[in-house]
């Protein structure tokens, strides 16, 4: 994962932009029942005279940009990643926002799996995302525990 592989944030009118397309794409696909998309490209400084492709498309595709817009209505900073994509020590522990020695030692308890490139550590994407989603259930089985002995014992927060 390199600095250029995250796309920015949008800018404001990029963002407004964003918006308008992603609610237009919704309430299209929500219509939808069609196997295949036609698009028509409209390219407002193109020669008049150049014909631009029509684009055909699946549905999926359109869903997939609709949620890249909607992240950039957000002005959010984009990262695109192959699912089998594997990723470093140093990746990981940046993707989780946790140190290195963390993972390293997640990986040595056996909670994150990874495979060996010589004496290198790689982690497919997949495994890092379920990962993720497990420790965040832990964390809100242990709010909800918490909620629970707070409210047993009579205690207000």
């Amino acid at each position: 994962m390199q600095e250029h592989d995250v796309l920015d944030p949008a800018s404001a009118a990029e963002a407004e932009m964003a918006a308008v397309a992603h609610q237009c794409l919704v309430s299209a696909l929500d219509h939808l029942k069609a196997d295949l998309i036609r698009v028509t490209l409209n390219v407002e400084d193109s020669d008049a005279d150049k014909a631009l492709p029509v684009l055909e498309l699946p549905p999926r595709a359109l869903r997939f940009f609709a949620d890249v817009l909607r992240q950039m209505a957000k002005r959010e900073p984009m990262l695109l990643m192959p699912q089998k994509h594997e990723l470093t020590t140093q990746d990981a522990a940046n993707f989780l926002n946790v140190s290195r020695p963390f993972v390293i030692n997640e990986i040595e308890a056996g909670n994150l799996k990874c495979r060996l490139v010589g004496t290198h550590r790689r982690i497919e994407f997949e495994e890092l995302r379920r990962y993720q989603a497990e420790q965040k259930q832990k964390s809100e089985r242990a709010l909800q525990d918490l909620t629970k002995l707070s409210e047993d014992l009579g205690l207000e927060f």
